[in-house]
């Protein structure tokens, strides 16, 4: 078992940043892929960024990349967004997933980011 906490969320204006954290328990993370997603009032969730394994790929939603930086430290079992530029398309509730195939998965309880004026 996995447990996962994320933190950092708030309450940001546009433009500004943020850096959200996962620390993982339960197990080390550098056997799983890690990533985040998010879900906005009425809309599906959806994929965010991914980083894979030790090797540190990563692969970003279309919508977030250039802005989005998701990095991992194995020693630290922390998983982080770094988010810049924010916009308030941003908004929503952003979930941290630990997964590792073909079928186990782990989810954390979300931390809310709200990007307005």
């Amino acid at each position: 078992q996995v447990q996962l906490v994320e933190s950092g969320g708030g309450l940001v204006q546009p433009g500004g940043s943020l850096r959200l954290s996962c620390a993982a328990s339960g197990r080390t993370i550098s056997a799983y892929e890690m990533g985040w997603f998010r879900q906005a009032p009425g809309k599906e969730r959806e994929f965010v960024a991914i980083i894979k394994w030790s090797f540190g790929i990563t692969n970003y939603a279309d919508s977030v990349k250039g802005r989005f930086t998701i990095s991992r430290d194995n020693a630290k079992n922390t998983v982080y967004l770094q988010m810049n530029s924010l916009k308030p398309e941003d908004t929503a509730v952003y979930y941290c997933r630990a997964h590792r195939p073909p079928a186990e998965g782990y989810w954390g309880q979300g931390t809310q980011v709200t990007v307005s004026s």
